[in-house]
């Protein structure tokens, strides 16, 4: 959540920051009246509290009548801090509930706008060209036995599928290398839960804008993620870090599902919008201040990523408007997809400054006392998205599929992805 100070000394700025992202200021307005409601509960139940100590001192001091009369007052005294209590707790939950309402603020750099107001980076490598009629990674995969979509929904329904032969050798291989990559570039490797507990998945808000996109567990406090990023988010939860530690690394592996509520005849085809995939995700603890170099170190590593994988690409700056709750800016790279004519997204990686670590209570001691850290996070690779990418772009006339040189110690020195017989 964000900062309480920057409400209360600064609300033109957040209302500012809802404009930015095409959003109501109402949420300011509320949570304005419900801090201010929230102080005088506190200080109402504080008054009652101290009266009823200060009579409960007389009452060991008076005798007789006296004594009778003050316990009375006591007694009634007592009801009325239960109820001051009470009212103090539900000013509390009230104030919880909106300022958890209230996205993190853009950064001033992200472009204003939706979806489409994005600005184009830079691009990088060129776009693949071919002097025959290229096929789609539908096509490609049932040449080359990589993956089995009628039967994926066969056994567990539309976006399922399952990796075969190639696919699965493959998929195997571009989740070693971003492993291997992560870990060179000194992250510590994290094999990740896929179920959470609800403030694992609420701390990092994927319980308010992406909350019908979540899978909950019938009848259990447990949610399947749809990104490591939240267990990692939520593994160093009400910890103190030592600050001589940070900048805290983790490249985690984890199985991802999402319901894709919102994407209803978008992507049908194939592997690119589906409900379960697997991920590597690089998940970073630091300071605020370091935060934003650390953001282009995320940036440059996926950038690495997509170049072992010899893509054409482009980086982008998302608008304000579609970055997710907890991002106060967030970078995709985008691969070219041959079939489609177009860029779409592989790889994204955010800054979420101290937003998750408040919710979470993540802290470190700074020079005036504990402070709360800064968490990013960033895609390496998403096994369906850049196996799609890597068969299209590296594809031949007669379907076979050149792997890149990167990617050929992971497949025994393949060099060549030849066609079933």
């Amino acid at each position: 959540m964000i900062d309480p100070r920057l409400l209360r000394d600064d609300p033109d700025r957040v209302r500012a920051a809802q404009a930015k992202r095409g959003l109501s200021d109402d949420v300011v307005d509320r949570a304005l009246a419900a801090d201010s409601a929230r102080r005088q509960a506190i200080a109402d139940f504080e008054a009652k509290r101290a009266e009823q100590k200060a009579s409960g001192a007389r009452v060991a001091k008076a005798q007789g009548e006296e004594k009778q009369a003050l316990l009375a007052q006591v007694k009634e005294l007592a009801a009325g801090v239960k109820e001051a209590e009470a009212a103090r707790n539900a000013a509390e939950a009230e104030w919880d509930e909106a300022i958890r309402a209230i996205p993190n603020p853009a950064a001033d750099e992200a472009p204003a706008g939706g979806e489409d107001d994005f600005v184009v980076l830079e691009t990088i490598g060129t776009k693949p060209e071919f002097d025959f009629e290229p096929r789609d990674h539908v096509e490609l995969g049932a040449m080359l036995g990589a993956f089995d979509l009628e039967r994926g929904a066969k056994v567990s329904g539309s976006r399922f599928y399952f990796y075969t032969g190639i696919g699965a050798r493959l998929h195997r291989a571009l989740v070693n290398m971003a492993m291997d990559m992560a870990h060179a570039n000194g992250f510590t490797e994290v094999v990740a839960p896929a179920l959470v507990k609800s403030r694992a998945m609420e701390g990092t808000g994927f319980l308010g804008q992406a909350a019908d996109d979540v899978y909950r567990i019938e009848g259990q406090d447990l949610y399947l993620v749809g990104t490591s990023e939240v267990p990692l988010a939520a593994y160093h939860s009400d910890e103190i870090l030592d600050g001589a530690q940070l900048p805290l690394r983790y490249a985690a592996f984890s199985s991802c599902f999402r319901k894709e509520a919102g994407s209803h005849g978008k992507d049908t085809r194939g592997i690119f919008r589906v409900h379960w995939f697997d991920k590597v995700e690089m998940f970073v603890y630091t300071t605020v201040e370091e935060s934003y170099a650390e953001h282009q170190r995320l940036l440059a590593w996926e950038k690495e990523f997509m170049d072992a994988l010899e893509l054409h690409y482009r980086v982008i700056d998302v608008a304000a408007g579609d970055l997710g709750t907890s991002a106060q800016r967030k970078f995709d790279c985008e691969a070219w997809i041959a079939s489609q004519g177009r860029f779409r997204e592989l790889t994204s990686t955010s800054n979420c400054t101290d937003f998750q670590s408040r919710r979470l209570d993540i802290r470190t001691r700074g020079e005036s006392g504990t402070v709360n850290v800064a968490t990013l996070n960033g895609t390496l690779c998403s096994t369906n998205r850049p196996m799609i990418a890597l068969l299209e772009t590296h594809q031949n006339e007669d379907g076979s599929v050149t792997v890149p040189q990167a990617l050929r110690p992971y497949l025994g020195g393949l060099e060549l992805i030849k066609p079933l017989a």
